[in-house]
């Protein structure tokens, strides 16, 4: 069974910083693509940023500039480093993997979420 956890959700102020890291353990032969996806109260789950294993990464437009994606292959980990902080992106965010089980399936799972608020 494969897991993610996620870490370093919290509270910033408009304009402040928080870095996101999400860690996936478990049966994985190798992990294809690894991204982030938030959701607001009463609004639908968005893509955030995605990185394939070894390809160009992709962000949502409203937050091309302030956030970056990033991951270390060898930990199984990928980050969202969220700079520029504005009240909008407050949500709860999560992590999402693609990986390859040893008997060769294509399969995905999710983290359970953590809060991100922005707020004076």
């Amino acid at each position: 069974q494969v897991q993610l956890v996620e870490s370093g959700g919290g509270l910033a102020q408009p304009g402040g910083s928080l870095r996101l890291s999400c860690s996936a353990s478990g049966s994985i032969f190798t992990i294809n693509a690894m991204g982030w996806y938030r959701q607001a109260p009463g609004k639908q789950r968005e893509l955030v940023a995605s990185m394939p294993r070894g390809g160009n990464t992709n962000y949502a437009d409203s937050v091309k500039g302030r956030f970056t994606i990033s991951r270390d292959n060898a930990k199984n980990t990928v980050y969202l480093q969220m700079n520029s902080l504005k009240p909008e992106d407050t949500a709860v965010y999560y992590c999402n993997a693609d990986y390859y089980s040893y008997s060769g399936y294509l399969r995905n799972v999710w983290g359970p979420g953590t809060q991100v608020t922005v707020s004076s």
